[in-house]
Parts: C-alpha cells; structure tokens; sequence
C-alpha cells in the first residue's frame, strides 16, 4: 500500500538527519528523480519538514539572538515555501498518474488533495520519532515518560487512521469513485506586488 512506502521512507529521512542532527547538514536524497520519482519526492519532502522541525525548535529559545531569530525566521520562511512546493510535486505526480481514469459521473472531490495527506503524513512521522524520544527518556521523571507515552499511543493510532485514509482516497482515484481537483498555492505575502509593505519598498 503506499502509505507503508511513504512511512518507511519518512523513517528513514528522520533516521538520516538525526545521524548528524544539526539543520546545516547537506542534503542527499537516496532515490533517483529518473528511476523513483515518488520516492524521490517523499524523501525530499519529509528532509524538508524535518530540518523546518527543528528550526521551530532553536527559534523558540528565549535567548536567541535577535539578528539570529530574523535570519532563522527567513530560513522558516523558506522552507514552507519549499513545503509548499513540494507538496504540488507530489500532486502533480498523482494528477499524471491517474490522468486516464474515467471518473464515474457520481464521483465526488476529497476536502484535501492526496499530497496534503501525505503532508500530514509526514509531521505525524515527525511527532511520533520525537514523541517516543521523550517517552523514553532516561533522565525523565516517570510521570513524563507515561504521559508522553500515553501521546504517544494516540499519534500511533492516528498514523494508521490517517494512513488508511490517504490508501482509500488513492484507490477511489484510481478507480473514478473520486477525482482530483488541485488549486495551486496563491500566496500573497510572498509577492512583491501582492503585499503591500513589499510593494511600497519599490
């Protein structure tokens, strides 16, 4: 199913990055464009959620300083954008793949594309690495440790719910019982002619 693809290859993105665990690490992605275009996509999707993780983690230090938090906060910036990005990838590859379905007339459209579940998909990964790094900390009180563990139970049962849920939705696609319909992103704050404080700058 692909939801077992994209959780084992979220694993091994988080598995990867926390190998040097710094945000400056480069990046390799292990599957080839050509060869594993998905793959490649999912990979690259989950780096950049996983280094934009831990950017929201060293940005929140209340002694941060501040010429630091304003670069920190264009790097954050950049990096949705790239999520953003990514996330359109992945549609694209989806939109290509089931382009020959022949939507049955009763089809109805999903309230999220199937690459904003697998967006979804791909934090939930995130919270549940995390989650089960402080359930499981040695220098925790128990009392920590049991209630993190008890998050941690419900991120897990959610991952399966959710991971069911984008398995039906792409095989209702596949089949024509639902059909694709994807509004690219239309961002305004990023536009120098959208935004107005970055109009007025001209």
């Amino acid at each position: 199913m692909f939801s077992d693809k994209a959780n084992k290859i979220f694993l091994e993105v988080i598995n990867k990055y926390h190998e040097m665990n710094t945000v400056d690490q480069p990046f390799t992605n292990l599957y080839d464009k050509d060869t594993n275009l998905i793959e490649h996509l999912l990979y690259r999707k989950c780096w950049i959620d996983t280094v934009q993780w831990h950017y929201e983690d060293i940005i929140r230090d209340p002694n941060i300083d501040p010429v630091a938090a304003l670069k920190l906060k264009r790097q954050i910036d950049a990096s949705n954008q790239d999520r953003t990005d990514m996330v359109e990838y992945i549609d694209s590859y989806f939109l290509d793949k089931y382009k020959d379905v022949k939507v049955q007339e009763n089809a109805t459209i999903n309230t999220e594309s199937p690459a904003w579940g697998i967006d979804r998909l791909s934090i939930l990964a995130l919270k549940i690495y995390h989650m089960n790094e402080e359930a499981t900390r040695t220098d925790a009180s128990q009392q920590h440790q049991m209630a993190c563990q008890a998050k941690l139970d419900i991120l897990l049962e959610q991952r399966v719910d959710l991971s069911t849920a984008i398995n039906q939705l792409l095989d209702d696609i596949a089949h024509g019982r639902k059909y694709m319909k994807v509004y690219k992103q239309m961002k305004m704050y990023n536009d120098d002619e959208l935004n107005p404080v970055l109009r007025g700058k001209k």
